[in-house]
């Protein structure tokens, strides 16, 4: 009888876990996969890293997510139980609050092996990849990200840059249009490049890239005076700023795990402990959530959700506000971010421990 009653709830607490988890990765991913869009439809990034860059950011959002997926899916699953009276039916049978945690515990102790996994391992090396990927598209000029029949929008706003037609091989382009301002006094505020056609030419020996444009005007102009310069060419060539590709990854988020257990910066300390925290969260938001899901059939499923939700949203904003704390020396790292679980291990066990003895008094009531 214990061993199908173990699986029943875990079953029934993975599926709504399963469920929870899905719907919010799909609204995380969404929401990141519009932005990133975006970013490519304007030229910012190179749309040919959009889906590596969302491939190697899952893990990171998953070991986020799970979580709270595990949470709500326990608040969900037993509520029903709860609302169903199929929980008085197991209290009945002599199941006791604490062989109910101890059964819910069990599969949480697997969830939580995956989010160390994910927390430890895979989602920084995800980072790292992503990292590369930006670097690589920072080393790339605009014209390398220049979408044909687009305004481009550079240098934080000071250039803007247009073609009509592109190449398929990105070195040849038609009907070229660049404005670019600039605030030093001793030079054009403003200058305006057209040509027909341009292309791109690499001189070998330097290793520096330049756009040759053909047969086209220069103006330099200040806005608000009457004085342009206008400049008739055939050949203008301009050099292409470039930034060589730097492999070393300094984000502390992409550092291997081992990389952090080595360091004595408090930066990559910190780091470190809100690796290891995501997985200590998982036990203790099963002493959260056990006691939460116990609900009168009345009531509802959905009458804890919220305070649930809350309690578990300010968890983790007092877990990141640790994590930077420790990281701006405010708090020292053997203090770190342990305080907080130790702040919601004690709220656990006091709400287990109080519903442990409603259940005794209500019990004894009625024998009474």
């Amino acid at each position: 009888m214990p061993s199908i009653i173990f699986r029943y709830l875990a079953r029934e607490m993975l599926q709504v876990m399963l469920a929870v988890t899905g719907v919010v990765l799909l609204i995380i991913m969404s929401g990141r996969f519009v932005n990133y869009l975006a970013q490519a439809a304007s030229g910012s990034l190179n749309a040919d890293f959009l889906f590596a860059i969302m491939g190697y950011r899952l893990p990171e959002f998953l070991v986020m997510i799970i979580p709270l997926g595990l949470f709500l899916g326990i608040i969900l699953a037993y509520g029903r139980l709860y609302v169903e009276s199929e929980m008085t039916i197991l209290g009945a049978t002599g199941m006791s609050q604490g062989q109910l945690l101890r059964m819910t515990m069990v599969p949480a102790l697997g969830v939580m092996v995956v989010v160390a996994v994910l927390s430890l391992f895979v989602a920084p090396k995800g980072i790292q990849q992503v990292e590369m990927l930006l670097t690589k598209q920072d080393a790339m000029t605009e014209f390398d990200t220049l979408a044909p029949g687009r305004f481009q929008l550079l240098e934080g706003g000071n250039r803007v840059t247009y073609t009509e037609a592109l190449s398929s091989d990105r070195q040849q382009m038609q009907k070229v249009f660049i404005a670019s301002r600039t605030d030093d006094i001793s030079s054009p505020a403003m200058s305006l490049v057209l040509a027909d056609s341009g292309r791109i030419s690499t001189v070998e020996e330097q290793g520096q890239r330049y756009l040759i444009l053909n047969d086209g005007f220069r103006y330099d102009m200040t806005p608000g005076m009457g004085n342009v310069r206008i400049i008739e060419y055939e050949t203008y060539g301009l050099r292409m700023e470039e930034r060589t590709i730097n492999d070393e990854i300094s984000r502390e988020q992409a550092l291997p795990t081992g990389e952090l257990m080595k360091s004595d910066d408090t930066r990559l300390i910190a780091e470190l402990q809100w690796r290891l925290s995501l997985p200590l969260l998982v036990p203790i938001i099963v002493l959260l959530a056990v006691p939460l899901s116990r609900v009168n059939p009345r009531q509802g499923r959905f009458v804890k959700l919220l305070p649930g939700v809350l309690l578990y949203l300010f968890y983790l904003a007092l877990l990141m506000f640790a994590r930077s704390a420790v990281d701006d020396q405010r708090i020292p790292a053997t203090i770190g971010v342990w305080w907080v679980h130790a702040i919601y291990l004690a709220i656990g066990l006091f709400m287990v421990s109080q519903e442990a003895l409603q259940l005794k008094l209500g019990r004894s009531n009625a024998n009474a």
